[in-house]
């Protein structure tokens, strides 16, 4: 495993309060709820009816995909709700290859059109209605949801339309296996990747008994089952494995488990909902004076100390975490912010930029923008060719009958048969002695290691 140390300071995300504030009321999620058990309802029918179901829907979406000659985008990402922070910097990473794209003659000599937008809302049926809308388009591709349950209450829709759906921040383990006919691919490293990072950085701090607490979602559940498995492999006790409803209006009970497990190390695997978790764990005695805390991506926040005690953020001075890293890559970064001046969060944006060039080279190499069509091409751009940094690069290549690894934004893709990277930059951080965000170093991973 190679090892680059870095320490610098890590630009503010937006308050995890605010995240909260972008939330859905009780009606919203009582109506949320209504929705997803119609849906289930009507899945739980004959098969005679859940197929009739099945082929109305592609009716309505445009089963054939991309049937016209110009290769076109939708979105479905975060513009409101508990991720609102992680919308704008993919939205405009998006927009930004779209333009590279065009820049470098288009997709099959046809310009690319602005992305039909849509709103995940972190929602499931905000994010079903946003994905049906944009499918009645017949779009050759749909980039997110940002969450990985976002992604998955869409995903038998988008590829279902022979539409292919491409994440930068998906990081949940299912993904892997998911059956999506070669459909869905992603850009962030599955969490089978992340966790035994998280789990190698807590031993190497000389932790032995560990406490996992994490949102009952996919994201939570994977990621806490891959470091626990990790900590075991390396010798360390799990004394509590242990998954929460984010939606809870408290956390006293997930508070008190972790006490009671009388862990020397705590992991808290969480969204905005983490603030108020480790505020209960502080207030307990649990504060990194007494153990190790430590987070993963979704509290990777310069903001976490002032949320979780707001008179002294300095409380979470010690706490360490690990978040998926894009490559060191400033002219990427310096690129963003001159085509969006007001953007202040570039989280997962390399991934989705990466996202929107693999799909277009691999459109390129088929002949066609139809996802059935260029699926098969998508994992070959990423790997075993000759190394090209950019759309125009690769592109060039292309038209003098080579063959392609594209090494984009986010670093070296190499994806799997799966359709995801093979490999993964893990960021390890740590808030210092003023509850500032520091990022301490970055590790390579792969399944081999």
């Amino acid at each position: 495993m190679r090892v680059k140390t870095h320490l610098r300071s890590v630009a503010a995300l937006s308050a995890l309060a605010m995240l909260a504030a972008c939330g859905g009321d009780t009606a919203d999620e009582t109506a949320t709820e209504e929705t997803a058990a119609e849906d289930t309802a009507a899945e739980d029918e004959g098969d005679g009816s859940s197929d009739e179901s099945m082929e109305t829907e592609e009716e309505a979406a445009g089963g054939d995909g991309n049937t016209s000659d110009t290769f076109t985008f939708g979105y479905v990402l975060p513009e409101t709700g508990q991720l609102a922070f992680l919308g704008p910097p993919q939205i405009e990473a998006l927009g930004l290859a779209i333009e590279d794209i065009n820049a470098a003659g288009g997709v099959l000599g046809q310009e690319v059109p602005a992305p039909v937008a849509g709103d995940e809302a972190g929602q499931e049926a905000a994010a079903q209605q946003a994905a049906d809308r944009i499918l009645s388009e017949q779009p050759s591709a749909i980039v997110g949801a940002a969450a990985s349950g976002m992604s998955l209450a869409i995903i038998d829709r988008v590829t279902g339309a022979n539409v292919m759906q491409c994440s930068g921040s998906n990081t949940a383990p299912t993904f892997t296996d998911y059956e999506d006919d070669g459909l869905y691919i992603r850009t962030a490293p599955s969490d089978a990747l992340q966790g035994p990072v998280l789990a190698n950085t807590i031993v190497n701090d000389g932790y032995s008994n560990i406490a996992i607490v994490a949102r009952a979602d996919d994201y939570g559940s994977g990621l806490a089952e891959a470091t626990a498995t990790a900590l075991e492999n390396a010798g360390a006790t799990v004394a509590l494995n242990e998954t929460y409803d984010p939606l809870a209006r408290e956390f006293n009970a997930v508070v008190s488990s972790v006490e009671a497990a009388q862990p020397d190390a705590v992991v808290v695997i969480a969204f905005e909902e983490g603030g108020q978790i480790l505020q209960g764990m502080f207030e307990a005695g649990l504060t990194p004076d007494a153990v190790g805390v430590y987070g993963a991506d979704g509290l990777r926040s310069a903001d976490l100390g002032s949320i979780v005690n707001e008179s002294d953020p300095s409380v979470i001075a010690g706490m360490k975490g690990t978040a998926p890293a894009s490559a060191d890559n400033p002219d990427f970064i310096s690129r963003l912010q001159e085509f969006a001046p007001d953007l202040e969060e570039t989280q997962f944006a390399p991934q989705v930029y990466d996202c929107a060039v693999t799909m277009a080279l691999a459109a390129e190499v088929a002949g066609s923008v139809n996802a059935a069509d260029f699926k098969a091409e998508v994992n070959g751009v990423t790997s075993e060719g000759t190394e090209c940094t950019s759309y125009e690069e690769c592109l060039g290549l292309l038209e003098d009958g080579e063959d392609i690894d594209y090494n984009g934004a986010s670093g070296p893709l190499n994806f799997t048969d799966a359709g995801e990277p093979g490999t993964a930059t893990i960021e390890v951080y740590e808030f210092d002695d003023a509850g500032e965000l520091q990022s301490l170093e970055t590790v390579e991973a792969n399944p081999a290691e």
